[in-house]
């Protein structure tokens, strides 16, 4: 299988279509990658060759010495750190999952349950319709409602924002079949209504604007 960017290496099980793709990136991306990691590496060997032949006087000033010591501790430690990470990066890979092949490849019954955690921990750095959000678009997921479980954990014990997940769960029992039934992405209801302003194929504008406003009054 083909894919953008490079070529597949391989991809799932071979029970069915496969699930995901492992693809490269393209040649001349992956080519400027490496010599622009190649003048960095050059950059840091000429630092230290620079430290290396300019040491400080034997007879000096001892927070000259130290200020160099410092210098070099922290160049040698940029370019150990520098190394580990360009090791990761220098021939990276792409996975490219095919969801739609799942319910393909295997039965019902075959399907794993999923837990699924939300966590929170500040209302004010984490606005509660953000956290609600989060937690109606994963429980719209196409997947077996009797196989996922969703949990929000709120570590700051937030009133707000319980009250906030009490109403959603009242706007989930519209949200979640409208979205199975139109198919509708993103199923973050923020970032759908946000993305999207007219109504999908079927669905009626007075259905979608409903849905809408029932969002608002959240």
């Amino acid at each position: 299988m083909a894919g953008s960017g490079g070529g597949v290496v391989s991809g799932g099980r071979q029970r069915g279509p496969p699930l995901f793709a492992t693809e490269k990136p393209g040649r001349m991306a992956m080519a400027a990658y490496r010599v622009s990691a190649a003048t960095v590496f050059a950059g840091v060997l000429l630092i230290w060759l620079y430290r290396a032949t300019h040491l400080p006087p034997g007879g000096g000033d001892g927070v000259r010495r130290w200020a160099w010591l410092g210098m070099l501790a922290a160049e040698l430690w940029f370019g150990f750190y520098w190394v580990l990470t360009l090791s990761v990066r220098w021939c990276p890979v792409y996975r490219r999952t095919f969801k739609d092949r799942l319910a393909q490849s295997y039965s019902e019954d075959e399907l794993p349950s999923v837990d699924i955690f939300v966590c929170t921990a500040d209302p004010t750095a984490e606005p509660p319709m953000l956290v609600i959000s989060t937690v109606l678009s994963v429980m719209a997921y196409d997947y077996l409602p009797e196989k996922l479980n969703i949990y929000l954990s709120d570590d700051a014990g937030s009133v707000l924002t319980f009250y906030v997940l009490c109403e959603a769960s009242e706007f989930a029992k519209h949200w979640i079949p409208f979205c199975k039934k139109y198919k509708v992405e993103p199923r973050s209801p923020a970032a759908y209504f946000a993305k999207v302003a007219s109504p999908p194929d079927g669905c009626g504008p007075k259905e979608w604007f409903t849905m809408k406003v029932e969002l608002k009054l959240l």
